[in-house]
């Protein structure tokens, strides 16, 4: 049966329960109380029983505690996927919008989200869904509005000349 796996011996099971008292991390103060066992003498599956783990994954902390000291035993986060568009096309897709659809270039007279989809993916390469499409302008600071529809062959004078006005008292 092989041995375990030594502890570094300049942290005392005294000096690890205070830290795992000062910490804010729990999932840091829950390792450093089984190590602490580990050192008071305690069974290393009864050490992580203590902190909600096997002993395999005990070992694991053990490796980065003796390597690391207590700050390996905070859990590492990957940073997520890379944006696919950078700031400076984010800034650029808000231009487009900011500025309207050209007619004759673009097809359309106001920017739906399935045409910005399409303008997004000949600009910039990029596919999103639709849906998505919707989240970046939330991001960029847009809102979804909608004009009331005018009649093509509405005039403006007729309107304004039937309009109800209150009469003076």
């Amino acid at each position: 049966m092989p041995s375990a796996l030594p502890l570094r011996t300049d942290y005392s099971a005294t000096d690890l329960r205070v830290l795992a008292k000062r910490t804010k991390d729990n999932n840091q103060s829950r390792r450093l109380l089984s190590l602490a066992a580990v050192l008071d003498g305690m069974s290393r599956t009864d050490a992580a029983r203590i902190g909600g783990m096997d002993r395999q994954t005990l070992r694991d902390w053990v490796h980065r505690f003796n390597q690391q000291g207590p700050d390996g035993l905070h859990d590492i986060h990957a940073g997520g996927v890379a944006a696919r568009l950078s700031s400076e096309r984010l800034a650029e897709l808000a231009a487009i919008v900011e500025a309207g659809p050209d007619r004759d270039k673009d097809g359309v007279v106001r920017w739906r989200r399935i045409d910005l989809k399409r303008v997004v993916k000949e600009r910039f390469g990029v596919e999103f869904c639709e849906r998505y499409i919707g989240t970046i302008l939330k991001r960029l600071g847009f809102s979804h509005m909608s004009v009331r529809p005018l009649h093509p062959k509405q005039n403006g004078e007729i309107v304004e000349a039937f309009k109800k006005t209150s009469r003076l008292r």
